[in-house]
């Protein structure tokens, strides 16, 4: 088995078929003559690097309001905060900030200075101004960001002004740890403040070491950004082909049209290995959720939501759907994240303690609808557990939909202020935004538009006593800070608005011949920030 919170790399020499195979990524992406193949020991600018994206591009890439996988995969090449996160190693690195360290003037008072000389992609400064707006945005302060997604993670900071011509001060509504203080700043995407929320939507210009060509449903391409100063420059341009479905983003990377391969399905990994392809399996908090329309019967009740996790195998999922990738939720969060405690309900497969919950509640025979996203292994999973669902004396219907058809049109709350949906099978992965267990849980349970919208639990008095256990954590630190979080993880495996079945292992795939620096990351997403081609 893998090493907890470690890549397995299993590296298969190349034959000479399967190299030729690798080499048409060079041929299909960066050029199509002699003048394309790299040199040895160095960088082949004229290569270009290639990933198979599993997860659809919504069509907002903006940097201050995403929560595409997609989207932020490309924003880590494009867009930078203060500082930025290191997937592979889970810390965060100085970005735009100039120093390391965040100056402290008191508790709640920090300063930041800006990289000396940062420019814009477009060629123009980088001013406290622009530091500001983007904050304004994300933080749901500016109009038309109102119920930014963002706002429960930044909901710590009060107010941000400029401090001299080339830094800011953050002035905080509670002390906060310097450390976790630097992954929320990631969050933080600086933008230019003249640039509309419709234009950072289409093609956002930002910091980062490359710039946005193009983008659509099908690919996005970046290219290098010669006004980049930072630390890791880039010396490639870069496609991503969106391949939601499994066989296409197989196919391009075993034919060699792309290096890389996000999210590779199980029973291809020995199929990958075998052609000479690196495959990197990482455990992650990545999980399918439970979200249930709390404001609808019988769904208020939450021996009703129970009853759903004791109804399925989830240890016949993992082996069958999963190949084994996946470890079985004991708490919202996986046991190798900083944090983690055994909560004080974990579901285990029970098929007559579902039936007597639901006999309880009076939920016996309800019918009901399960809106899934069309995400493949989402899809994958849902026949499995329909049939579990029905084995309890559920009747379910699946429906399956778009991520963003779905958020849309059954997520949001009509007229009445009621959400269409009854339960919702989906995946999720906050941790593309750091691994600190209050920005994981403010992410779905903060007070935010998951809690008021999408789940309808936000009046609720179970989330507003969570709400308020997150709240006194972070003035807390190490005991007394982990008692409050375990506190926090019993009630919410107790009430299950929304809960993960499961934390999967992420696979990913790379013909490690052709890329220098790449690492893969246990989160959805591509982090492409110091690859080269070879």
């Amino acid at each position: 088995m893998f090493k907890k919170g470690m890549p397995r790399r299993t590296f298969v020499g190349l034959s000479g078929a399967a190299a030729a195979v690798a080499g048409l990524g060079l041929v299909g992406c960066g050029g199509t003559d002699d003048s394309s193949t790299s040199t040895e020991g160095g960088s082949d600018p004229n290569a270009t690097l290639t990933a198979g994206l599993a997860y659809q591009n919504q069509g907002n890439l903006d940097p201050l309001s995403t929560s595409s996988a997609t989207g932020m995969a490309a924003n880590w090449c494009v867009a930078e905060g203060f500082f930025e996160f290191d997937y592979a190693k889970m810390e965060a690195y100085k970005a735009l900030a100039a120093e390391d360290e965040l100056t402290k003037v008191s508790d709640t008072e920090y300063t930041v200075k800006l990289r000396k000389d940062a420019k814009f992609s477009d060629g123009t400064a980088v001013t406290p101004d622009d530091v500001i707006k983007s904050w304004q945005r994300a933080a749901g302060k500016d109009e038309e960001y109102a119920g930014n997604i963002y706002v429960p993670m930044l909901s710590f900071i009060e107010n941000v002004e400029a401090d001299g011509e080339d830094g800011v001060k953050f002035t905080l509504n509670v002390a906060f740890d310097p450390e976790i203080m630097k992954k929320r700043l990631c969050i933080i995407k600086v933008c230019p403040a003249s640039m509309s929320k419709d234009d950072l939507t289409k093609l956002p210009i930002g910091t980062g070491p490359w710039k946005y060509d193009s983008s659509d449903p099908q690919s996005i391409k970046l290219s290098v950004n010669e006004n980049y100063n930072g630390d890791r420059p880039a010396s490639n341009p870069v496609e991503f082909s969106v391949l939601v479905d499994n066989d296409p983003r197989v196919t391009a990377m075993t034919e060699g049209t792309t290096m890389i391969c996000e999210a590779v399905p199980a029973d291809q990994i020995d199929n990958f290995k075998n052609q000479g392809i690196t495959v990197d399996e990482v455990q992650g908090f990545n999980l399918p959720f439970f979200m249930f329309n709390t404001k609808k019967k019988p769904f208020d009740d939450y021996r009703v939501r129970q009853a759903f996790f004791y109804a399925v195998d989830t240890e016949k999922l993992i082996e069958n759907a999963l190949s084994g990738l996946a470890k079985p939720a004991t708490c919202y969060l996986p046991e190798n994240f900083p944090g983690y405690h055994k909560a004080s309900t974990v579901y285990t497969y029970d098929v007559d303690k579902a039936k007597s919950l639901l006999d309880e509640a009076g939920a016996a025979g309800t019918s009901l609808t399960l809106q899934t996203t069309d995400t493949a292994w989402i899809k994958d999973i849902a026949a499995q557990i329909q049939q579990d669902l029905q084995a309890v004396g559920l009747n379910v219907e699946l429906n399956s939909q778009k991520s963003s058809d779905l958020y849309a049109n059954q997520a949001t709350p009509d007229a009445s202020g009621v959400c269409p949906y009854d339960v919702v099978l989906a995946s999720g992965d906050p941790s593309v935004f750091g691994n600190d267990p209050d920005l994981l849980m403010s992410w779905f349970y903060g007070d935010g538009i998951w809690t008021q919208s999408r789940y309808g639990w936000q009046e609720d008095p179970k989330c507003q006593e969570l709400q308020a256990l997150m709240a006194k954590a972070v003035t807390q630190s190490g005991s007394e800070q982990q008692d409050t979080w375990n506190q926090c993880f019993d009630l919410i495996a107790e009430q299950v608005p929304l809960y993960p079945l499961l934390h999967r292992v992420t696979p990913t795939g790379v013909w490690a011949d052709k890329i220098d620096g790449f690492q893969a990351i246990g989160c959805t997403g591509v982090d492409l920030v110091g690859c080269k081609a070879k």
